[in-house]
């Protein structure tokens, strides 16, 4: 593991010099370090595809596994395929965050595509953090994720990416049975060129199932967002999707949120805001010493908490 695949550790995966319990390191398409434990196993795929199996036992408790991927230089296209199977009455921790970095003039790349698949009254809190760093290169993050969750299972989603990727395409797949519930915490930042798009679809299915999609982000410089936004109400269920964003300098932002309704009593909400900092705030914070510059810091990193 180099230096470069330590500094993004840190950085989206909390890395403190070593993981306790489960965890897989992928470094530029390759493994850098991996361990089981007694209740969770991480096993190579054995159907040709580059990923992991990730098998979680029924009733496991408290633990946290870590898928994190790091590229560590341009002219890397990294394609992983994770697939977690998570055991009846499982409640554990899943942090898969990611790390690119350039280093010249080729593009530096990673794709993952991770698929959920929960069983009756589970619960996983998954926990995505994606940052690019260095200079000269395009560096792009494009993650897809599909879940599937069984009668009563919770999956929380909590994704952050805050500046440095240049190109971000991300996608999430929902199914849900009945009674199971679905919460999405998206927070995104772009600055310069950078442009990010994400597509959140969402199906309905069980009776008295939910999903709650917020997604928090700001468009800085010259940065481009969309947010697309589709909840599918195929039963007596609860839906609700919110894109909350702040546009600065020549930051654009395109929020498409749609609902189907298509049982009598889907009960489906969705909300969209965009606009720039109120002047009462930086003129507030200003008033305590602050620049206009560091006012403009302190909301938008409150905002994005």
């Amino acid at each position: 593991m180099n230096n470069i695949t330590e500094q993004l550790l840190r950085l989206v995966a909390d890395f403190k010099g070593s993981f306790q319990g489960a965890f897989n390191i992928r470094e530029d398409g390759q493994c850098a370090g991996r361990q089981s434990s007694e209740h969770i196993k991480i096993t190579s795929k054995t159907d040709g595809k580059p990923g992991l199996d990730i098998h979680i036992d029924a009733g496991t408790q408290g633990e946290t596994v870590y898928i994190p991927a790091c590229v560590t230089h341009s002219d890397v296209d990294d394609l992983v395929y994770n697939d977690f199977y998570v055991g009846a009455g499982a409640d554990v921790v899943i942090v898969a965050g990611c790390g690119v970095h350039a280093d010249n003039e080729g593009e530096a790349r990673h794709n993952g595509i991770h698929r959920f698949f929960l069983e009756p009254g589970s619960h996983v809190l998954y926990q995505e953090k994606h940052i690019g760093t260095g200079i000269g290169s395009l560096k792009r993050i494009d993650p897809i994720t599909d879940i599937y969750l069984k009668e009563n299972a919770v999956l929380e989603m909590d994704t952050v990416q805050l500046r440095g990727v240049d190109v971000s395409e991300r996608r999430t797949t929902g199914k849900l049975d009945r009674g199971a519930k679905l919460i999405i915490r998206e927070r995104i930042l772009t600055d310069g060129n950078e442009w990010a798009k994400t597509t959140f679809d969402v199906a309905l299915d069980g009776e008295d199932c939910s999903a709650d999609v917020v997604s928090r982000s700001v468009a800085k410089g010259e940065s481009y967002q969309e947010f697309i936004s589709s909840i599918h109400g195929n039963n007596r269920c609860y839906g609700h999707s919110s894109c909350d964003a702040i546009l600065a300098e020549h930051g654009r932002v395109n929020a498409q949120p749609a609902l189907e309704a298509a049982h009598l009593d889907a009960q489906l909400i969705h909300e969209a805001a965009i606009g720039k900092i109120a002047g009462e705030q930086l003129l507030k914070l200003q008033t305590l010493g602050l620049t206009a510059e560091q006012a403009e810091e302190r909301i938008i990193e409150g905002f994005l908490k």
